[in-house]
C-alpha cells in the first residue's frame, strides 16, 4: 500500500452501508479511540529517548500516522453511523483512561531497548488486527483503510525493531529478560486501554452519564467483536513479529510451537465468549 497516504486517497465514495455489520463498526470505533490517542504515547516516548533527536523525530512521525489512523477510522464510523459523534466519545476515553507511566515519564520497561520489544509486541498486534479486517470485511471502504493502517503498521515495527538493536547493545537484555518484557506487554492488551475504549465508544452516553464501566464486561465484549477476524496466517505472522526482538526465528521449533498454541487458544477463547453471548 501507498506511503504516505492521506485521507484524500479513501474511496469514500464507494462506501457500502448494507455491507457493515454492527459488531465490526463497534470494534472499528473502539480502534478509533486508541489510534488517535497517539499524542501521549508520543510525549511519553519523548522523554524516554531525551536525547536522542533522531529518534525522537521518527517518533513524532509516528504519531502523526497513528493519529491519521484514528481519524480514518472514526471518519468510516460516523459514515457507518451517523448517529455516533467521535469527538465527544474521545473525550470521555481521555477522561477515564490515562496510564500512570505517562504521568511519572519514567519508562515502564526500565530502559529504551525494553521499551522498544513492547512497541513491538504493539505493532505486532495492531498489523495483524488490520490485516485481519482488511481480508474479511466486505465492506470496500473499510477494507482500503485497514490495508493503508496495516502497512503502516507493519513500517513501525520495522522502525521499533531497529531502535532496539540499536539499544540493546548498550543495554544488554538477556534472553529471559527480553522474554518477560514481551509476556508483560501481551499481559497490558487486558488492560483498560481497549476496554474503556470499547466502553467510551459503544456503551456510555455521555460523560457523566450512561451505564456504568465494567472492566471485564467491556473487555469481553471486545474481543468477542475482534478475535473472529483472525486467521492463522495472521496469527503466524504476529508470533514471529514478537519473537524476533526477543530472540527466536521465524522457523524454530519455538515459534511454530508458539503460534499453533495461540491460534488454538484464540479460537477457544472466541468459542466461549460466542457462547456466553448466546
Amino acid at each position: 500500500m501507498k506511503e504516505g497516504w492521506t485521507l484524500d486517497d479513501i474511496p469514500w465514495d464507494q462506501f457500502a452501508p448494507e455491507r457493515v455489520d454492527r459488531q465490526t463498526l463497534e470494534a472499528v470505533k473502539a480502534a478509533a479511540m486508541v489510534e488517535f490517542n497517539a499524542a501521549d504515547y508520543v510525549a511519553y516516548l519523548e522523554r524516554v529517548f531525551a536525547g536522542d533527536e533522531a529518534m525522537i523525530e521518527s517518533i513524532r512521525r509516528w504519531g502523526v500516522e497513528e493519529t491519521q489512523h484514528g481519524r480514518a477510522l472514526a471518519r468510516w464510523a460516523e459514515m457507518a453511523d451517523p448517529a455516533f459523534r467521535f469527538d465527544p466519545a474521545f473525550a470521555r476515553f481521555r477522561e477515564g483512561y490515562r496510564p500512570a507511566h505517562f504521568e511519572s515519564g519514567e519508562a515502564a520497561r526500565g530502559g529504551r531497548a525494553g521499551e522498544m520489544i513492547a512497541r513491538c509486541v504493539v505493532e505486532s498486534g495492531t498489523s495483524s488486527f488490520y490485516s485481519g479486517i482488511r481480508d474479511e470485511t466486505p465492506e470496500p471502504v473499510l477494507k482500503v483503510i485497514a490495508a493503508h493502517i496495516a502497512a503502516d503498521e507493519f513500517r513501525h515495527y520495522r522502525l521499533f525493531y531497529e531502535a532496539f538493536l540499536k539499544y540493546q547493545p548498550e543495554e544488554r537484555l538477556s534472553f529471559l529478560e527480553r522474554a518477560r518484557v514481551a509476556v508483560g506487554r501481551l499481559a497490558e492488551a487486558e488492560d483498560d486501554e481497549l476496554a474503556y475504549a470499547f466502553y467510551a465508544a459503544n456503551i456510555a452516553s455521555g460523560t457523566d452519564s450512561g451505564e456504568p464501566y465494567d472492566r471485564d464486561t467491556c473487555s469481553r465484549e471486545y474481543n468477542r467483536r475482534v478475535l473472529r477476524f483472525y486467521r492463522p496466517q495472521h496469527v503466524k505472522k504476529a508470533v514471529q513479529m514478537i519473537l524476533k526482538p526477543v530472540g527466536l526465528s521465524a522457523q524454530s521449533r519455538i515459534t511454530r510451537a508458539a503460534s499453533r498454541l495461540l491460534w488454538w487458544e484464540l479460537q477457544a477463547r472466541g468459542r466461549s465468549l460466542g457462547a456466553r453471548a448466546a
